[in-house]
């Protein structure tokens, strides 16, 4: 007997009834006899399928193994203990994806808390362990950068993400300043009277955040630069990297921005690229090459680890005293994403009255700002709350002086810096200072500490 559920004594279906009985409605007749329905071929992959398959491996690495030694590490986690936040849940989404049970609708506002400082990756047992063995490693990084690149091309859009990235489209560069102009005329205010050339072999590539925010860094290098005798000059026409698009998931700016930035050297017949934010340093040594491949000829040289070379060869001779109790940040991207993490602590022990509390905390212990990801844009209160951990671990050590070598982690960092009394200190500024070099320019500071937010609308 077919039982069909649901009221409806109208509806000669909505009883039971047993086909071909005598006693069956006669309205019954007039509904067509269907044995079998005519096969539909299932639809091409849908762009959701295409993307689960090309994730698939790594989600699935991560959701089957069951570890879950990357709370332990990331910084969100420590700060929400939000289960939908975690590594572990970001793999186990696109599972759900592969499933069909999920959306990229329903989990991309998931992906924004995360900072991208790779810790994840360091601690899991898959990328230690297994993954060397089946050379396979879980990449949560570019899991969530892929997701968020996927949610924008499926109009899914972050609301101050949004508003960010047009903006930077708008300017050609982030709009790190708020009211104070942030645009292509501006972008070498930074060097006012410094003298330097424009174009050359090698140029010196300068954030947004340090060329409009925290003008002393940018300063401070161009003048240690000048000091070894090393030859140099400014972009031509910079824009921004287009690093930050890229890991809010905007990957066609990104390489619009990549690709004036690429024809700009060219113009200029630049060989080699100094660079000094760390974020920079990602874009230039791991998203530029996935977009030109073997077109991008460029060298790409890290302030930070020129500088302490130029020390090892006694071309730099830090001689005046800093007399300050300090312990040294890892910028994220430097310690965890790429292993560099002795340099600046190479630097440090060189500049003489120096009190250096260093910690056993490199790798994936090390300690995240909080400003990484494009998280200070859609979250900044999140951002506070990590970067506020981060000066508590420091004030135990009993410092005056948190060092960082990271623009972009300085502006959160001394924000909670003042509430822990504690400075933080740019480390080209502070090896300026030991140079006796007078650097100036703007270390930012409460008038612009609350522009990033105010401009998002």
């Amino acid at each position: 007997m077919t039982q069909l559920d649901g009221p409806g004594a109208s509806d000669p279906v909505s009883v039971p009834f047993t086909p071909g009985m005598r006693d069956n409605p006669e309205e019954l007749a007039a509904i067509p006899d269907e044995i079998v329905r005519a096969h539909v071929l299932p639809p091409g992959p849908t762009r959701s399928q295409e993307f689960s398959e090309q994730w698939r491996n790594a989600a699935y690495s991560c959701f089957s193994s069951g570890h879950k030694f990357c709370r332990e590490v990331c910084p969100v986690t420590q700060v929400t203990r939000n289960e939908s936040w975690t590594p572990t849940a970001f793999h186990a989404n696109v599972v759900a994806m592969d499933k069909g049970e999920m959306t990229i609708e329903e989990i991309a506002a998931d992906y924004v808390n995360c900072t991208q400082c790779g810790a994840c990756e360091l601690r899991c047992p898959n990328t230690l362990f297994t993954g060397d063995f089946y050379r396979f490693r879980t990449r949560t990084v570019d899991v969530v950068k892929a997701v968020r690149a996927f949610a924008v091309e499926s109009g899914v859009h972050q609301p101050a993400w949004q508003s960010w990235n047009e903006r930077t489209d708008e300017r050609s560069h982030e709009p790190v300043l708020g009211q104070t102009a942030v645009s292509q005329e501006h972008v070498r205010d930074w060097s006012d009277g410094l003298d330097l050339p424009i174009g050359g072999e090698t140029v010196l590539f300068v954030d947004c955040e340090a060329a409009f925010y925290r003008t002393s860094v940018p300063r401070a290098v161009a003048q240690i630069l000048q000091l070894a005798g090393y030859e140099f000059g400014l972009m031509g026409n910079q824009w921004c990297c287009g690093g930050p698009a890229a890991e809010m998931g905007y990957v066609d700016q990104a390489k619009r921005f990549a690709q004036h930035n690429l024809d700009d050297w060219r113009s200029t017949g630049t060989k080699r690229l100094l660079v000094l934010d760390p974020h920079d340093y990602i874009s230039f040594t791991e998203d530029y090459p996935k977009y030109f491949g073997a077109d991008f000829d460029i060298e790409v040289v890290l302030v930070v680890e020129l500088f302490a070379e130029l020390i090892r060869e006694g071309k730099l001779t830090p001689r005046v005293p800093v007399e300050r109790a300090i312990t040294y940040h890892d910028p994220c991207r430097l310690n965890k994403r790429k292993g560099i993490w002795k340099e600046p602590r190479e630097i440090l022990r060189s500049i003489p009255g120096l009190d250096f509390k260093d910690v056993d905390r490199v790798t994936q212990w090390s300690y995240c700002s909080g400003g990484g990801g494009g998280l200070p844009v859609e979250k900044p209160e999140l951002t506070a709350a990590i970067s506020a951990s981060r000066l508590e671990n420091a004030a135990r050590l009993d410092v005056d002086t948190l060092v960082s070598a990271c623009p972009w982690s300085e502006r959160p960092l001394g924000e909670a810096g003042e509430a822990a009394d504690i400075d933080v200190v740019d480390i080209h500024e502070m090896l300026a200072e030991s140079l006796g070099i007078e650097v100036g320019g703007s270390r930012g500071g409460s008038e612009g500490s609350g522009a990033r937010g105010g401009d998002r609308s």
